[in-house]
């Protein structure tokens, strides 16, 4: 693994802090304030948070803001997607079936997808930089 790549790890751990304690914090105000369920409160913090980790990501993180918007976007917006329903799901069925609080199961669950999802998503699908024939065509 090259130092760019660790670098670039280490920018896009402290991009999914930021969002992800923004969406966390957004998920516990929903469920315990507002008295939405947990797993509708994830839906929409995750919605939320991604907005904020997308910003980070694609001027800092990636420093991809050459690619269209729109692509880098609808790509975003299906990671969002998926690891939405990774995290709710996952939420509910640590919750659940293991008797656990939601916050201590969401903090769980969102490491791997974090991990194992997000970032590889993000740095090899999302934000990957396009050679500059395909940029001039955009």
């Amino acid at each position: 693994m090259s130092k760019n790549t660790i670098f670039t790890f280490g920018k896009a751990q402290f991009s999914a802090f930021v969002g992800g304690m923004f969406d966390y914090a957004v998920m516990i105000f929903c469920t315990e304030v507002l008295k939405i369920y947990y797993a509708e409160s994830i839906i929409i913090s995750g919605l939320l948070g991604a907005m904020v980790n997308f910003s980070i990501n694609r001027y800092w993180t990636f420093q991809n803001s050459e690619t269209a918007l729109k692509n880098q976007l609808l790509k975003f917006y299906l990671v969002v997607l998926g690891s939405i329903v990774l995290k709710s799901s996952g939420t509910y069925f640590i919750t659940e079936y293991f008797v656990l609080d939601y916050k201590i199961s969401r903090l769980i669950v969102d490491l791997f997808v974090s991990l194992g999802f997000n970032f590889t998503l993000q740095k090899y699908w999302v934000f990957k930089k396009e050679s500059n024939e395909r940029l001039q065509e955009v």
